[in-house]
C-alpha cells in the first residue's frame, strides 16, 4: 500500500508553499495599484499606514512597521512629501525626530488605490462567509505567532486589544463585546488594524486569545 505519510512534505511546508503562491500574485496587485498612482509599492503602503492614524507617526514607527531600514523609509516619505501626498514636521519633543501625516492629496490617492476590487479580494469574496471567517481567524493566529517570534512588529489586532471582550454575548450572531464602543460584534467584525486599539498587557492578551480561540463558539474551534 502507498504510504502518503512517508511520500508527503509536512502539512506545514505545503501551507507555506500555497502561501508562496498567493504572495506571487499579492506582490504583482501591489506593484500594479502602486504603478498607476505613479509610486513604489513601498510608497503606498506608507500612505496607508498613516491613513490608519489619527496622529503624526515618527519616521522610525513608519520604518518598523513596513519591517524596512530608517533611511529606506525617509527616500520614500521624501518621494511623497515631494508629490504632496503627505506632510513634515519636526516633533515638538524632540528636534532629531521628523512626523510625517497625510495630506488630503494622500487621501483621494488612497481612495483611488482602493475603489476597485483586487483578484484576491474577488477570490476571498468567493468563499461563503463561513470559510471567509475561518480563513480570517486562521490569519490572526499566524499574525499572532509571529509577532511573538519577532518576525513582525506589533499590530492593532481586536484578539490583543483590552476592549475585546470574546463571546460576551454567546448564541448571537455577534457574540463579542467591543468596550470601547460598548457594542456588540461578530467574528466577521474582526480587525486586523484598529485606530482605536489599546493593547492590553501581555498576561490579559494571554488569556483574551485562549478565551476566544479555545472557546466552544469559536469557528476554529468547532470544525
Amino acid at each position: 500500500m502507498f504510504d502518503f505519510d512517508a511520500a508527503s512534505d509536512s502539512l506545514p511546508r505545503r501551507i507555506r508553499e500555497g502561501l508562496d503562491r498567493l504572495s506571487l500574485v499579492l506582490r504583482s496587485e501591489h506593484w500594479a495599484a502602486a504603478g498607476a498612482l505613479g509610486l513604489s509599492p513601498t510608497q503606498l503602503q506608507v500612505l496607508w499606514i498613516l491613513a490608519g492614524r489619527d496622529s503624526p507617526l515618527p519616521v522610525k514607527d513608519i520604518a518598523r512597521h513596513l519591517g524596512v531600514t530608517q533611511p529606506t523609509a525617509t527616500d520614500s516619505i521624501r518621494a511623497l512629501a515631494d508629490k504632496m501626498l503627505v506632510g513634515r514636521s519636526t516633533s515638538t519633543k524632540d528636534a532629531r525626530s521628523t512626523l510625517v501625516t497625510l495630506t488630503e492629496a494622500g487621501r483621494q490617492t488612497l481612495k483611488a488605490a482602493g475603489a476597485g476590487l483586487s483578484l484576491t479580494e474577488a477570490a476571498v469574496a468567493a468563499l461563503d462567509q463561513k470559510q471567509q471567517e475561518i480563513l480570517f481567524v486562521t490569519l490572526m493566529s499566524l499574525i499572532r505567532t509571529l509577532l511573538h517570534r519577532g518576525a513582525i512588529p506589533a499590530q492593532r489586532m481586536c484578539v490583543m486589544c483590552r476592549h475585546f471582550r470574546p463571546f460576551a454575548h454567546s448564541g448571537s450572531d455577534t457574540p463579542h463585546h467591543c468596550a470601547f464602543v460598548d457594542a456588540a460584534f461578530g467574528t466577521r467584525h474582526l480587525r486586523i488594524d484598529c485606530r482605536d486599539h489599546e493593547p492590553a498587557d501581555p498576561a490579559c492578551q494571554a488569556a483574551t486569545w485562549q478565551a476566544f480561540f479555545g472557546a466552544p463558539g469559536n469557528l476554529q474551534a468547532s470544525n
